[in-house]
C-alpha cells in the first residue's frame, strides 16, 4: 500500500497523485489518498477543496482507522526519511527538484511533498493521460470552444494571481509572472506559430483584460467559476500551444496536451525567491 498526502489546489493534486500512482504500479499495490489537509488547513495557506473525484483514478481516499492514523502520524513527518509506527516508511520532499530514490521506496510508504516534475511519472504518461479525462463530459459551451481550438492555430495563455497577489505570504513565496514576461512570451510564440489565436485563461480575468494587449485573436474563456476549474484545465489541454504562468494549474494543462508538435513556453523564475527548479519543465518547453 502507499499513501500520499494531498494539498493545494487541483494541480499540486494532480502531481501528487501521479507519483503515487507511479509507485503503486511499480509495488502492484493499492494507492491511498489522505485528505485530511482538506479538514485541517493551516489558516497561512488558500482554502481548497479535494477535486481528484472529478476523475477516474485508481485510487481511495483514507477512511476510519486509516484517516485517524494519517491524522496522528502523516502530519508529524520530521526527517526525508525514516521507518516508523508498524514498519511504515515516511518519505518527505526536502527538496524542489527530481529525487530518483522516490522511486525506489518499498511498499508502506507515506509521501509528503508536491513532486513537481514529469520525471516521476513519464513512463506511465499514456496511463496518466487517460486517467486525467474528467468524468463530466464538456457542457455546450465548453464544446464549442473545443471545436474552435482544433480548428485554429491555438494558444493558451494563463494568467495566475488571486493569493499570488491578495495574501502576503504566498506572494513572497510565489510571486506572479510579469506583464514583461507575457509580452515577450506572446511575442515568442507569434513567431513560432501562424496566425495564433489566443485563448486566455484567468482567475483574474478583469484585470488581465485592463492590463494586457494580444498580438492576434482572442477569446476570454471566463464562463467556468473556481468549482468548475477541471472545466478549464480540459480546455487548456485541447489547445495547441501554450504560454503557462508560475503555476502547477497550467502547467497540467500544457502537459496534458499529447501533441509531439506543440510549443510551450513557461517563466524561467518559478518562485519570487528565485530557487531553482531544474526538473520543473520538460526538456523541450522554452524558458523565458
Amino acid at each position: 500500500m502507499i499513501i500520499v498526502r494531498l494539498s493545494g489546489g487541483l494541480g499540486n493534486q494532480l502531481f501528487q497523485y501521479a507519483v503515487g500512482r507511479r509507485l503503486a504500479l511499480i509495488h502492484q499495490t493499492e494507492l491511498l489518498l489522505d485528505c485530511e489537509y482538506y479538514r485541517s488547513t493551516p489558516t497561512s495557506d488558500t482554502q481548497r477543496d479535494y477535486e481528484l473525484w472529478r476523475y477516474p483514478i485508481s485510487a481511495r481516499v483514507t477512511a476510519g482507522m486509516e484517516s485517524l492514523w494519517c491524522r496522528l502520524h502523516g502530519g508529524k513527518i520530521t526527517g526525508r526519511l525514516g521507518v516508523n509506527w508498524g514498519g511504515w516508511r515516511l518519505f518527505r520532499e526536502r527538496i524542489f527538484d527530481f529525487d530518483n530514490a522516490v522511486l525506489e521506496v518499498g511498499n508502506k510508504t507515506y509521501l509528503s511533498g508536491y513532486w513537481q516534475s514529469n520525471l516521476y511519472f513519464e513512463d506511465i504518461a499514456q496511463i496518466i493521460r487517460s486517467e486525467l479525462t474528467p468524468i463530466v463530459l464538456p457542457a455546450e459551451k465548453d464544446s464549442k470552444l473545443m471545436s474552435q481550438m482544433l480548428k485554429t492555430n491555438s494558444v493558451s495563455v494563463h494568467f495566475r494571481r488571486g493569493d499570488y497577489v491578495t495574501q502576503k505570504i504566498t506572494a513572497t513565496k510565489h510571486g506572479s509572472c510579469s506583464l514583461q514576461y507575457y509580452k515577450t512570451a506572446l511575442a515568442k510564440m507569434s513567431s513560432l506559430v501562424c496566425d495564433p489565436h489566443f485563448f486566455v485563461f484567468s482567475d483574474d480575468m478583469e484585470w488581465v483584460k485592463q492590463n494586457m494587449a494580444f498580438p492576434g485573436e482572442t477569446t476570454f474563456v471566463d464562463h467556468n467559476d473556481s468549482k468548475a476549474a477541471f472545466q478549464d484545465l480540459r480546455l487548456m489541454s485541447k489547445c495547441k500551444n501554450h504560454v503557462i504562468a508560475n503555476s502547477s494549474f497550467s502547467w497540467w494543462g500544457a502537459w496534458l496536451n499529447v501533441s509531439k508538435e506543440k510549443h510551450v513556453i513557461s517563466p524561467a523564475t518559478w518562485f519570487a525567491d528565485r530557487r531553482l527548479t531544474p526538473t520543473l519543465m520538460p526538456e523541450f518547453w522554452i524558458r523565458i
